[in-house]
């Protein structure tokens, strides 16, 4: 099968680039120490011009996965002349550590954490500067996919600011198990998501949780790009005739994370969406001949978000994500 062509550019030029047209690009964002090249590979499908700009982006940590195949197989699902607008897909955005295997970037820094990147900073906050420049400020819309990180899985949940009714429209839109109502930024910190660095740049934002780190799954991409196949019909930019409802996901006001509070061999007792009760069982803490050294119980009634997978636990281990839905 003969591949497509494929652009090396230092910029994406939107407009340039012909209606009705699909376009693959490798962008470059900075250099490595042989003065070449790093790049990520970037997808553009043009549809009608001066119609809405939705990017599309995945692996920001470089062990979250998932992300990559659901653009990939959204792209091919695409028939460019129905596009009333662009997408701008970038299937592998931290290329540097996706190849290392690994969730932080070559500096040990959360790129995820480092917006809006820094034109004369460290390595990490560069790339994240040329990934707002060259990609994040050419949009009108953002969908981020990330995934659960190492040791840990998650179920299909979505980050979103309910304060905003576009990015509300936006979370409802996506095919998820949970909303989890969060603005993204946290004022104690100067530096933030991208997912806030959008926001703070009026562009509408979702960061979507597709499950485990490291891995493709299979339900979860085909939930994944019917998903964002529902969101580009609700808004506007391509009609779904395939479209069929979604179950009606839970909604959180507000989560966080339940830890270990001595160090042993971990056993978690609840799954993935599972609604607790106040008291009820969540882990049980072992020592290294079996003896049960305490028992982690839900400190009030909410919904698994994510959960440890990692038995072996120092002091301060992860137990649950425990999301506390919102009253009706």
């Amino acid at each position: 099968m003969m591949m497509k062509s494929t652009q090396f550019v230092s910029e994406l030029d939107v407009d340039a680039i012909p209606a009705n047209s699909s376009s693959r690009f490798w962008l470059q964002l900075t250099e490595d120490g042989f003065s070449k090249a790093y790049t990520v590979p970037v997808i553009v499908l043009r549809g009608k011009p001066n119609a809405p700009v939705i990017g599309l982006t995945a692996a920001l940590h470089g062990n979250e996965l998932n992300g990559i195949p659901i653009i990939q197989e959204l792209v091919n699902k695409i028939d460019i002349n129905k596009l009333n607008g662009t997408i701008i897909a970038v299937p592998g955005i931290n290329t540097v550590s996706i190849l290392d295997h690994k969730r932080r970037f070559v500096d040990q820094k959360d790129l995820n954490r480092n917006f809006p990147g820094n034109p004369k900073g460290n390595r990490s906050e560069q790339y994240v500067w040329n990934i707002n420049q060259k990609i994040l400020k050419k949009l009108d819309y953002l969908v981020d996919m990330h995934t659960a990180s190492f040791g840990r899985v998650n179920s299909l949940y979505t980050r979103a600011d309910l304060s905003n009714e576009i990015i509300t429209t936006m979370a409802y839109a996506i095919d998820a198990d949970i909303i989890l109502h969060n603005k993204g930024k946290n004022p104690i910190f100067k530096t933030h998501t991208m997912r806030a660095e959008a926001m703070k740049q009026c562009i509408p934002a979702i960061t979507l949780e597709y499950g485990n780190p490291q891995v493709y799954q299979p339900k979860m991409i085909s939930r994944g790009v019917n998903g964002l196949l529902n969101l580009l019909n609700t808004l506007n930019i391509y009609e779904n005739k395939d479209f069929t409802s979604f179950e009606t996901p839970v909604l959180c006001r507000k989560s966080y994370w339940v830890y270990t509070d001595k160090g042993g061999f971990l056993d978690v007792k609840v799954g993935l969406t599972q609604i607790v009760n106040k008291g009820e069982l969540l882990a049980v803490l072992k020592n290294s001949f079996g003896d049960i050294i305490e028992e982690y119980i839900a400190p009030e009634k909410g919904i698994i978000i994510g959960k440890s997978t990692n038995p072996v636990n120092m002091t301060g281990g992860r137990i649950v994500h425990l999301g506390i839905i919102k009253k009706q």
